[in-house]
């Protein structure tokens, strides 16, 4: 149940540059808890993705591969298909995990991106299907 609770995943509508930030979080007894927090958003149009996730910030940087080594081509196939069993998913909690399919993720497959949305998006389906062993599409997440 933790994890689930860990994992809250905003995602509006995406475009734009990227920046990352960590937000401190008071609990009842003073402890701090540093949750990570991206946000990828263009301030002069309506897109934004917000990805809050415990682990997310760390697995990026030790275990997903480099920019540029796939092709903006690649990631935005992947994340069409993602992001469409993903709303598949959320549509059907009684087939699949209600906690884990919070919201609709609208990504409009007609729209261009760039490399860094399409990037930290793909990374986090990722990211998602190792942690929660979860499989989004007939690819096998590695």
């Amino acid at each position: 149940m933790k994890n689930l609770l860990s994992i809250l995943f905003l995602f509006l509508i995406i475009i734009g540059c990227s920046t990352t930030s960590r937000t401190i979080q008071k609990t009842e007894n003073d402890s701090a808890k540093v949750l990570d927090t991206i946000r990828i958003a263009n301030d002069e149009l309506e897109y934004e993705v917000i990805i809050i996730d415990s682990g997310f910030s760390t697995w990026l940087a030790s275990q997903a591969q480099p920019r540029g080594f796939y092709g903006e081509s690649y990631l935005e196939t992947r994340n069409k298909i993602y992001a469409n069993e993903w709303n598949n998913r959320m549509m059907q909690p009684q087939l699949f995990n209600p906690n884990l399919y919070e919201m609709q993720i609208n990504y409009d497959p007609f729209a261009h991106y760039g490399y860094e949305v399409n990037y930290l998006i793909y990374n986090y389906f990722i990211y998602f299907q190792l942690t929660y062993k979860q499989q989004l599409s007939g690819f096998v997440p590695r």
